[in-house]
């Protein structure tokens, strides 16, 4: 099974999400894109109250052909964090060329822009170490952390508690769909994660200690940074 983590950020450090709006729609382009058919029109799905995509119910026979497992990811004010792994030859190339394509026509169209939003062809590394598989998903959940308390990477939290909470408050990540709390259910393939971890209760009472006592270093060579 191969593993790739991937990266993109706005050009010139811009904004690529402005608001919720923005935010949900490349949410919504995540499940959409992901799927060896072309995309006829890119309104085929709609949220639910819980935020969930689900199809219109006259499309719910037809079922999708993934390009990729979506196995975490989190979107970031100008960046985003996904973990895929492919299922057909060349998914992840191609699950990225309909996603950062349709996104960003998406983000010209609404304000009214033209040029590139992103700051070029989008960044990967294949994960071979398990050592750094193990820690990469809590890397990816965690990133949020930058904007509530950013000493985080050098393990320097004051309140761990806020900290975790500020977590289970950010709705733009898979961290919730793993702590078993229905946010994007539909966009992420978490069999794998969860089995690996034991299960949600282990990941969350496994997220503390990764906070606080992991000695492996946020090296570049896999987290992107």
């Amino acid at each position: 099974m191969q593993i790739v983590h991937t990266v993109n950020r706005g050009v010139d450090k811009r904004k690529i999400f402005m608001d919720g709006k923005d935010y949900i729609r490349f949410i919504h382009d995540m499940f959409e894109f992901n799927d060896v058919e072309p995309v006829q029109v890119n309104v085929n799905y709609y949220f639910q109250k819980s935020l969930d995509v689900r199809r219109p119910k006259q499309e719910r026979q037809k079922p999708r052909k993934l390009l990729v497992d979506i196995l975490a990811f989190c979107l970031m004010p100008n960046h985003y964090h996904l973990l895929l792994s492919p299922r057909v030859e060349s998914g992840v190339a191609l699950f990225m060329k309909k996603l950062n394509g349709g996104y960003a026509k998406y983000f010209n169209e609404r304000y009214e822009r033209s040029g590139a939003l992103f700051q070029g062809r989008y960044k990967r590394v294949i994960i071979k170490n398990e050592a750094h598989f193990i820690h990469l998903p809590y890397y990816i959940h965690f990133n949020p952390l930058d904007l509530f308390t950013p000493s985080w990477r050098e393990r320097e939290i004051k309140d761990y508690k806020k900290a975790l909470r500020f977590l289970e408050q950010y709705r733009w990540s898979s961290h919730l769909d793993y702590l078993g709390k229905k946010n994007f259910p539909s966009v992420t393939q978490r069999g794998f994660l969860l089995e690996f971890f034991g299960g949600s209760e282990k990941y969350k009472k496994n997220i503390k200690g990764w906070l606080k006592d992991l000695d492996t270093p946020l090296t570049k060579d896999w987290v992107l940074e």
